[in-house]
């Protein structure tokens, strides 16, 4: 759905996006992370038609940016959400979708359908009369999410859509993707907040200018090899060591009824290790995975420590 080619963007002497090559899945939900300066917004801005490149090529939709008779069309299957979200505060909650839906040809029909049904999905419905600049932070960004899908767009592209909002409206937000990424669209999202990412993307890439690195978070997660799970057990005996030093575990050690040992699946790799134990008449406590998660990733990453 999305694919870039060397893509990059320069401000002078500034270089905002350096050589972004990339490829975004049809019906994807795909996380961009990276501090702040580190491109994201610029990214956004050039994927949408609303700032040039200065190389490279990209598509959305099979449509090229920079293709000034592409420009339109890319904007047709694009709805934005953007870091400000600009509503016509002097209007109602409806009258700001009624009129994006006008812009973008909607039919009446079309326009109350949707209005409708975002509204009662982003739980605005009973405040669709009310006056925008009544409304909370929260209730602004998911009317702006709504506004961005009047026109339903194959794309929805969204900066920072849970910055600074409560857990309460965080969660319907992050709901809300789930639930249009089960509808099949393609969702571009730039976030600083990683348990937000590891929870509703398919994929990540890292940026902080450049691309540094893309894939699952679990995949991001295992390239960074200084995870460990820790076993306490009531008692380690004789039997329980020898069944493990004939797996094939990295840097076995074992103190205080403690074992540990590299890991980089634990998924995968944790529970034969548990039934070896527990067929050498060995008890478990507890299981522990210490180490990289994906804030640890991405943290090495951006500072090139990796």
């Amino acid at each position: 759905m999305i694919d870039t080619n060397n893509l990059a963007k320069k401000f002078g002497s500034l270089t905002a996006v350096g050589n972004l090559t990339l490829h975004v899945n049809d019906g994807e939900v795909f996380g961009f992370l990276g501090p702040n300066g580190a491109g994201k917004t610029t990214t956004i801005r050039m994927l949408c038609c609303l700032i040039s490149k200065t190389s490279g090529t990209a598509t959305v939709g099979g449509y090229e940016i920079g293709n000034k008779a592409d420009s339109l069309k890319i904007r047709k299957i694009i709805g934005l959400v953007p870091d400000n979200v600009g509503l016509s505060e002097h209007l109602t909650a409806y009258d700001n979708l009624d009129i994006y839906g006008k812009i973008y040809d909607c039919t009446e029909t079309q326009r109350k359908d949707n209005i409708k049904r975002f509204l009662e999905m982003l739980g605005l419905w009973e405040k669709r009369n009310v006056l925008v600049w009544t409304f909370s932070k929260g209730m602004k960004q998911k009317l702006a999410i709504a506004r961005a899908l009047i026109h339903d767009p194959q794309v929805l592209v969204l900066d920072e859509p849970t910055a600074n909002l409560d857990p309460e409206a965080s969660k319907t937000v992050r709901d809300f993707i789930l639930q249009l990424k089960r509808e099949k669209k393609t969702i571009f999202l730039n976030t600083h907040n990683l348990n937000e990412a590891q929870r509703i993307c398919d994929r990540v890439g890292i940026i902080n200018t450049v691309l540094t690195a893309v894939g699952t978070p679990q995949e991001l997660e295992q390239s960074v090899s200084n995870r460990k799970t820790v076993i306490k057990l009531e008692q380690i005996t004789d039997p329980i060591l020898k069944a493990l030093k004939n797996m094939p575990l990295k840097n076995l050690s074992s103190e205080t009824n403690t074992l540990t040992f590299n890991v980089q699946d634990p998924d995968k790799e944790n529970w034969p290790v548990v039934e070896a134990i527990v067929l050498a008449g060995g008890h478990i406590r507890t299981v522990d995975v210490v180490g990289s998660d994906l804030e640890d990733t991405y943290l090495k990453l951006v500072r090139k420590e990796v």
